[in-house]
């Protein structure tokens, strides 16, 4: 399971002034606190940022790489943010993600470039120009054409992580359900392609929102989430990832279990 850290989006106000503000040792002491409570990567979104986001994504991986040695997921609706985020990424800390392409004709012709020429991962959102469809037999159908589009273009399987989007439970209560169905028709029909969604997305409009994220968290990696954008501050979502991977003979001789159990992280 890949444990992506969120906190480093612009969508949070804090966030977007600090950036703003170039505050580097706000945004630092944040991205190692998410990597000690147990980030793998780091999400770096500063989508809400329109005026001089290709600049501002370049200063925010630079800021975050000089703080921590995990890989970054480069955030944005912009391509040329992502590409300038790209530019100065440090290749040694690991393989960057690139989030996100559609099924949208414009977006593939603008992302697939960049994925091929800085040998990226991808994130792969399950929408085309209708927009995100209602069932998750519709959402598969596109997450088919996008990872034969992708392989296709030459991007190994391995490189690809399909988002079957994470909605509101509260804005339609079967949302949930249609993440759990579309994640199993993928992991079924393209085993080796890679799972990812945004959690928190879930419990949005809604009290006590740590305590869905928890519970669906649980659910999807049992339909077979391989990558989850979190809260990894959240002890207690990352002990119950660990649970859950242990339950479902994904944690060899309970060695991850074990280890987080030692480290008083359970």
């Amino acid at each position: 399971m890949l444990i992506i850290g969120e906190k480093i989006n612009s969508s949070r106000k804090d966030i977007k002034e600090m950036v703003k503000n170039k505050n580097k040792e706000f945004i630092q002491e944040l991205a190692q606190k998410q990597v000690e409570g147990g980030a793998q990567m780091l999400d770096l979104n500063i989508g809400t940022i329109r005026k001089g986001e290709p600049e501002d994504m370049k200063w925010l991986v630079k800021t975050v790489q000089e703080a921590v040695d995990v890989p970054l997921c480069i955030d944005s609706p912009n391509h040329e943010a992502i590409e300038a985020g790209l530019e100065v990424y440090d290749w040694r800390k690991g393989k960057a993600l690139i989030n996100s392409v559609t099924a949208e004709r414009e977006k593939m012709e603008l992302i697939f470039p960049l994925v091929k020429k800085y040998k990226c991962s991808v994130v792969a959102l399950t929408m085309d120009e209708r927009g995100i469809p209602q069932d998750s037999k519709e959402r598969f159908k596109i997450a088919d054409e996008l990872i034969r589009a992708l392989i296709n273009k030459g991007i190994p399987t391995e490189d690809i992580y399909i988002d079957p989007l994470t909605l509101p439970v509260s804005a339609n209560i079967q949302n949930s359900n249609t993440v759990l169905e579309t994640l199993k028709r993928i992991k079924d029909s393209h085993p080796e392609v890679k799972t990812i969604i945004g959690l928190s997305n879930i419990s949005y409009g809604l009290p006590e929102r740590r305590l869905l994220n928890q519970s669906f968290v649980v659910l999807a990696v049992a339909y077979g989430l391989d990558a989850v954008i979190l809260d990894s501050t959240d002890q207690k979502i990352m002990a119950l990832i660990k649970a859950t991977n242990l339950l479902l003979g994904k944690d060899e001789f309970c060695g991850q279990y074990l280890k987080a159990f030692r480290e008083g992280k359970l």
